[in-house]
């Protein structure tokens, strides 16, 4: 069985320790934090224990986890690893820093970055074998989520992209491969699920009918449940990433309500008010089938514009959308649902009536007008 490294036991860092170490892997993992380090198993047991007072897991198989789980003080210290996960600060070159430290410690060893928000083929500089190196993403809570998108990069050696693979999946992950395009693929696809709610809030909407017909039609969160649960500060934070990754352009636009909303601190769950919360979705209005297919129609244009790039086909897109975010289809299937004709009329009248700053959002991608 591999020997599996992780560096960073924050909650991402842990939870992906743990789900190797459940699945018989031995882990070694440490952190620059000393207290960090200190508690990391004490952590993780006080994560499993409820698991096991509510009978979801045996003593003996929560033991397991926790004694296949070394924390060492330096990553140096780790037993010869075959695949290395880092799961730090999101910080270009802090991150560079340590994948180089890495590969000199462990020249034989794949390397993964476990970054949502960072260029893998800019984290490969600074390594003398970049084609060790690939993304490994994980979906918090890494335990829980099934999807890992298995980021690939011009460098990445077919070895490393499918030993990766392989002991993921033998993790018990769904493993998708994806390019090294901003947000690879749920982060980016998602943009529109938040980004067309709050384009109708600003036209006057409020945010409880537009979750109510979200929920009406499958899924199990509407758009500002979800910001409310993520963090309207994380949703602001890669919106802006996208952004600027994209050049500006408007399906990518950073609506002033959500900069007003990060300033004024109602961030979601975590501060105690959002844009729902501590209320809840009420009874869809009468025009819900009209949000869905608002919602739905930028959704299905932006997978679009995502095969276009190449970077990811329309399979893997939809699989990934319904697993890393609950969809319950994902936005090929809902195109075929609604029918082409319908996504492109939906489009070009949103685009007709688009003011100044979003002009351009709702043009059609070519692959779109191709499937009609």
């Amino acid at each position: 069985m591999a020997v599996i490294g992780v560096v960073g036991v924050g909650a991402m860092g842990l939870g992906i320790a743990q789900v190797y170490a459940q699945a018989g892997f031995s882990v070694y993992a440490t952190d620059t934090q000393e207290g960090a380090r200190a508690s990391a198993l004490s952590r993780l047991q006080d994560g499993l224990q409820p698991r096991v007072d509510a009978g979801k897991m045996s003593a003996e198989a929560m033991q397991a986890i926790l004694s296949a789980i070394t924390i060492t003080n330096r990553p140096e210290d780790f037993a010869a690893p075959d695949l290395i996960i880092e799961a730090i600060i999101e910080d270009l070159a802090i991150k560079q820093a340590l994948l180089a430290r890495l590969e000199r410690s462990f020249p034989g060893a794949i390397v993964a970055t476990n970054t949502s928000a960072l260029s893998v083929t800019l984290l490969s500089r600074g390594m003398h074998k970049p084609g060790h190196l690939v993304g490994l993403h994980f979906f918090n809570p890494a335990p829980v989520m099934r999807l890992v998108e298995l980021v690939t990069h011009p460098k990445a050696s077919k070895a490393a992209l499918s030993r990766a693979e392989d002991l993921t999946t033998a993790a018990g992950k769904t493993v998708i491969r994806c390019a090294d395009t901003p947000g690879f693929i749920v982060n980016r696809c998602a943009r529109p699920y938040y980004g067309e709610a709050l384009a109708m809030v600003t036209e006057g909407r409020w945010p409880s009918e537009i979750d109510a017909a979200m929920l009406a039609a499958g899924y199990r969160m509407g758009p500002f449940t979800l910001i409310d649960l993520i963090g309207a500060d994380i949703n602001l934070a890669a919106t802006e990433g996208m952004s600027r990754a994209m050049g500006g352009n408007p399906r990518y636009h950073v609506f002033g309500l959500l900069r007003e909303q990060v300033a004024k601190g109602d961030l979601g769950r975590k501060s105690g008010r959002g844009f729902l919360f501590p209320g809840a979705p009420e009874a869809a209005p009468a025009d819900a089938e009209w949000i869905v297919t608002r919602i739905e129609s930028t959704l299905v244009n932006e997978a679009a514009s995502l095969v276009e790039s190449g970077g990811a086909t329309a399979e893997d897109i939809d699989s990934a959308m319904k697993l890393g975010l609950n969809f319950p289809r994902g936005p090929f299937e809902s195109a075929r649902v609604r029918g082409i004709p319908l996504i492109l009329k939906t489009l070009a009248q949103l685009e007709a009536r688009a003011p100044a700053p979003l002009k351009g959002r709702y043009v059609a991608s070519p692959v779109l007008a191709a499937m009609a």
